[in-house]
């Protein structure tokens, strides 16, 4: 009888080969995964007996994974809108306050002492920096009706919210600081439950394209962002609420349409340990070198990048001459600007990097265009100068998160544990969100003249800084094109 599925077979196996039993095949190597194929155990936890080798020797014990990943298949267009929604969400409740809101609140509680947002966005992110492998450690081991990563979106969306009110009616600088790390917390914990998707569910041919279109809203989310908080800047509670409950919204759609599915039945083989929990927060960087240099890479570009973002509202404001609150219109129609070059910078990196199967070298392209963004940034002092520089470090970060996101996904060590290694990720890029914002405020301090601070050296220590990250991709990462 005819069959109009492509992926099952009518026929049996050969005779040569047996069928395998359900527990065989879900415990084979997901498709895409070029690890060997595990053996699964038995309903004790024990291994099964493997066959005799025909020699007679004892066959060599194949050590069974702690966790095993859900297969791997194509996912249709109507499955990425709704992962780009959710992550446009992420972007937009996350980045407005790091972008504008905080600062803005800052200024309002103490007026001219600006070097405290990077010790509040600092110490935030240091503390999730510290968390972020447990949790990640967490989701991969969790089982749940749910799926294993919907949960921690949900409650980490519920956290943001929280914390977004929290920082709109507290009365000092340090009530605000500690708010905004239950904050970062959570709304990082619900963006990374995005990123852990995508590693579980999107095959290697598919990830350039994906990782450029999320990409993208991660570039548009906080311009349109801003512009919402601009529209609403008389109030310091809408200033915050507005964006932070449409990020939510929109981020709790995706389970809600495209639903994970139930974990329940994924194998997990070990039990949790303090050995293990430690272990959460590193790896091996001679077992796993690739992984290890693109880590590398990833640091220092971007160390480079929060070089020249941390401080962006206050760089802006002092060049163009601008009080703090009219600066969220200059920022709004740059980035509007610089939305075109974003989505053309991602999706262009992203797509012709997966037509040609070569990624490296679009890092390298997206370091580049930040060096020059970036110089052209430092000795900026208009409008029109301050919009060709930006728009070039938008271009730039699009390129480079877009193409490197593939190659995170394409080294990872073990997709079963997609969390905890995605975890190790983050720390190279929220390293230098904490470290930046406090080293920072020291490199504008030397050589500033009275009021004036020296923007110049910091535009061009952060262009240094991207451009070498770009390097130690493209030169030691091997197994990736």
């Amino acid at each position: 009888m005819p069959h109009d599925d492509p992926d099952i077979s009518v026929a049996g196996p050969p005779p040569s080969e047996p069928a395998k039993s359900d527990d065989e095949e879900r415990a084979a190597a997901a498709p895409g995964d070029s690890r060997e194929p595990v053996r699964p155990t038995r309903g004790d936890g024990r291994k099964p007996a493997r066959p005799a080798r025909s020699d007679g020797q004892e066959p060599a014990e194949t050590p069974v994974p702690e966790l095993q990943a859900p297969p791997l298949k194509e996912v249709g267009a109507a499955y990425i809108s709704w992962m780009m929604i959710a992550n446009f969400g992420a972007s937009l409740a996350l980045m407005v306050p790091l972008s504008y809101s905080l600062a803005l609140r800052i200024s309002e509680l103490a007026p001219g002492r600006e070097e405290l947002l990077g010790y509040v966005t600092g110490s935030a992110q240091f503390v999730y920096l510290l968390l972020s492998p447990l949790i990640g450690f967490w989701s991969d081991r969790t089982r749940s009706r749910l799926g294993r990563r919907t949960p921690f979106l949900v409650v980490g969306t519920a956290l943001g919210v929280v914390a977004l009110f929290g920082i709109s009616v507290v009365p000092t600088v340090f009530l605000v600081g500690v708010t905004w790390v239950v904050g970062m917390i959570g709304w990082s914990t619900a963006g990374q439950a995005i990123q852990n998707v995508q590693a579980d569910r999107v095959p290697e041919e598919q990830r350039g394209r994906v990782s450029a279109l999320t990409s993208v809203t991660s570039q548009v989310a906080p311009v349109v962002g801003i512009g919402i908080a601009y529209a609403v800047a008389s109030s310091a509670l809408l200033v915050f609420l507005v964006p932070g409950v449409l990020g939510a919204v929109l981020l709790l759609l995706f389970p809600l349409f495209k639903p994970e599915g139930d974990s329940r039945e994924l194998v997990r083989t070990s039990d949790v340990t303090l050995k293990g929990l430690f272990a959460s927060y590193g790896f091996d960087p001679r077992r796993y070198p690739d992984f290890g240099w693109n880590w590398l890479g990833r640091f220092v570009f971007f160390m480079g990048l929060y070089f020249n973002t941390t401080f962006g509202t206050f760089f802006y404001a002092q060049r163009l001459d601008l009080p703090i609150k009219e600066v969220a219109g200059v920022v709004a129609t740059v980035g509007t600007i610089g939305i075109l070059a974003a989505a053309g910078g991602a999706i262009g990196g992203g797509f012709l990097s997966d037509k040609l199967g070569r990624r490296k070298l679009f890092t390298l392209i997206g370091s580049t265009i930040f060096v020059a963004g970036a110089v052209v940034e430092a000795f900026a002092h208009s409008l029109p100068q301050l919009v060709v520089g930006a728009v070039l470090m938008q271009l730039a970060i699009a390129v480079f998160s877009a193409v490197d996101q593939a190659i995170v996904f394409a080294v990872l060590p073990d997709r079963a544990q997609a969390g905890r290694y995605l975890a190790v990720v983050a720390f190279a890029q929220k390293i230098p969100s904490a470290i930046a914002p406090l080293i920072a405020p020291l490199i504008i301090t030397i050589g500033a003249a009275g009021g004036e601070k020296n923007y110049t050296q910091l535009y061009l220590s952060g262009a240094v800084l991207a451009l070498a990250g770009g390097l130690i991709i493209k030169f030691k990462v091997t197994s990736v094109r």
